[in-house]
């Protein structure tokens, strides 16, 4: 049997990422969103949404950039920390204990412990109620050493530890299952039967 409730944000896990941004003054700041994602493949485009009363907003809508930080279990503390507090009455770099580093073409720092960091500009701004959706492009990617399986040169996340969230509540990813399209390749087996 299913029970019908009234519309909500529904979808689960989704991300726990850290967007940093940064005023045309330098100054930056961090803030934990969930509601983000991918919306294109070519070109790359996402999007945060972010309430317009959040000290962040201003950064974003004034610089029009923003970078998204992936987070990992290890980073979980930190990561709802700069989620709860407010930037307008604490340094939240120096409060959450992560690093700043410069990015390679935006003006925002990305977070040093992230495994991997995109820097965005906004190509535009829709008000959607109690949020403003920045939809952006995604102008570099910055993958950390360690989750590049040198034999592939492909990004391996399976050892990050991702942290995802879901309904007031952090996760750690699970087990990787498999590829995309392993499910239709004649002779593959799920990852799982591999072990």
């Amino acid at each position: 049997m299913k029970q019908h409730w009234k519309p909500g944000t529904m979808i689960s896990p989704l991300p726990a990422l850290i967007v940093t941004c940064a005023d045309r003054a330098g100054k930056s700041n961090l803030f934990t969103a969930s509601w983000t994602g991918i919306v294109c493949s070519d070109p790359a485009l996402c999007y945060v949404s972010i309430r317009p009363e959040r000290y962040s907003h201003a950064m974003v809508k004034e610089s029009m950039e923003f970078a998204l930080n992936l987070t990992t279990v290890e980073m979980a503390k930190a990561t709802d920390w700069v989620g709860i507090v407010s930037g307008r009455k604490e340094d939240k770099w120096k409060g959450s204990g992560l690093t700043p580093i410069p990015a390679k073409i935006i003006q925002a720092p990305l977070v040093a412990e992230s495994p991997v960091s995109l820097e965005c500009r906004v190509r535009s701004i829709q008000s959607l109620g109690t949020h403003d959706m920045f939809l952006a492009e995604i102008v570099n990617v910055v993958v950390e050493d360690e989750y590049i399986n040198p034999e592939t040169g492909k990004l391996d996340l399976s050892k990050a530890h991702l942290l995802s969230y879901a309904h007031g509540e952090y996760f750690g990813l699970g087990d990787f299952i498999g590829y995309f399209g392993w499910s239709v390749r004649k002779g593959d087996q799920p990852i799982k039967q591999r072990k």
